[in-house]
């Protein structure tokens, strides 16, 4: 590669010794079947008024304030002794990690916002990834970066995207919905009222002018946007298209702020680029979103041409048939990305695409 390709490429690798401690967070994210929303806090020892002495968990919430919730009671009693022994024990563990996680955000590696993580946090501890609901969008791309190693252009959102393909497979039916297991991270969520007033919202916002959101999405049959219910979560969706494809293989990540870890489950990188890719020719009036899908989609291209040969190739193969009108302009679009200094990424999917028009 020479100078000028180096100063053009998309990503840099992270070092061997980064990888390898980010490989043993993660192994502990994913282990995790409960995690804090928030601050792991502290064991406090309360007395109320009758003189009742009880252990109580104190933390910090997803909007930064601080929140106190009963444990156990009475102190002294072996099985309320034993939950705070538990607790305190996990707060611990946490704790001495978490300078490993913000080591790991000084070195490039992607971490979220409070607000975000908590969010994620909370949907994991209700089930909704294990049950098969998925994280996309940007949050979902800074995962698939950090699990294949390489920093790149930091990205932006307030917006967290959850979808799932079909109906979530639950171990139990939740009584909570979706408004109220964002409403268990502190934040002040409320739905956002579409604009036509007959269709019932699909997204969930903070209260006031935040815009911190989130969008509930499902694959759409045609080439529309329908709303859809999704009655596990006691919500409705809005429909993608292609979002099937996508959604089609996914894996168990890791989600990292500075608060802690979180397991979340994402697309495949190869597929999340190629939809990145298509999706981007779906985007009429709007060249700023087309344009971040487009280079997303090209730094996954450039990783994976080197670190995983033929997966581009695989993916460009399965994707859906009235789906391929698209992919001749939209691998145009990203040539001027990968032309320059990601020669063997651009052969794999200029040629991949090739094959199947």
């Amino acid at each position: 590669m020479t100078d000028t390709n180096r100063r053009l490429s998309l990503y840099a690798p992270h070092r061997r010794a980064l990888t390898v401690l980010y490989a043993d967070m993660e192994s502990y994210a994913i282990n995790q079947r409960e995690v804090f929303i928030g601050t792991a806090g502290s064991v406090i020892e309360r007395t109320n008024a009758a003189g009742f002495r009880f252990y109580a968990h104190q933390s910090y919430d997803g909007e930064g304030k601080k929140r106190e919730r009963y444990l156990a009671g009475p102190v002294g009693d072996p099985k309320a002794d034993a939950a705070a022994a538990d607790l305190r024990a996990r707060i611990q563990e946490l704790k001495e990690i978490v300078s490993s996680l913000r080591l790991l955000g000084r070195e490039g590696f992607n971490l979220t916002d409070a607000k975000t993580y908590a969010t994620l946090a909370s949907l994991h501890n209700h089930g909704v990834f294990a049950a098969g609901g998925m994280l996309i969008g940007s949050h979902a791309y800074g995962v698939l970066l950090n699990r294949l190693g390489v920093r790149a252009t930091p990205y932006a959102t307030e917006d967290i995207d959850i979808a799932r393909r079909e109906a979530l497979a639950f171990e139990k039916q939740p009584e909570q919905g979706l408004l109220e297991m964002l409403k268990d991270t502190g934040i002040t969520f409320v739905e956002v009222p579409s604009l036509h007033r007959k269709k019932p919202p699909t997204s969930f916002k903070q209260r006031g002018r935040s815009r911190f959101h989130v969008d509930l999405l499902v694959p759409s049959a045609g080439e529309d946007f329908p709303v859809v219910p999704v009655p596990e979560l006691k919500a409705h969706a809005t429909g993608l298209p292609y979002l099937s494809y996508l959604l089609a293989e996914s894996q168990t990540a890791m989600l990292m702020a500075r608060e802690g870890c979180c397991p979340v489950r994402v697309p495949l990188p190869e597929r999340f680029a190629v939809h990145k890719l298509l999706v981007s020719r779906l985007r009429t009036g709007r060249e700023a979103k087309s344009d971040k899908d487009v280079f997303q989609a090209c730094v996954l291209c450039a990783v994976l041409a080197e670190s995983h040969p033929g997966a581009i190739e695989s993916a460009v193969a399965q994707i859906p048939r009235r789906a391929k009108k698209y992919l001749a302009p939209a691998v145009e679009a990203a040539r001027r990305f990968l032309e320059p200094a990601h020669g063997r990424a651009w052969e794999e999917l200029s040629g991949a695409a090739a094959g199947e028009l």
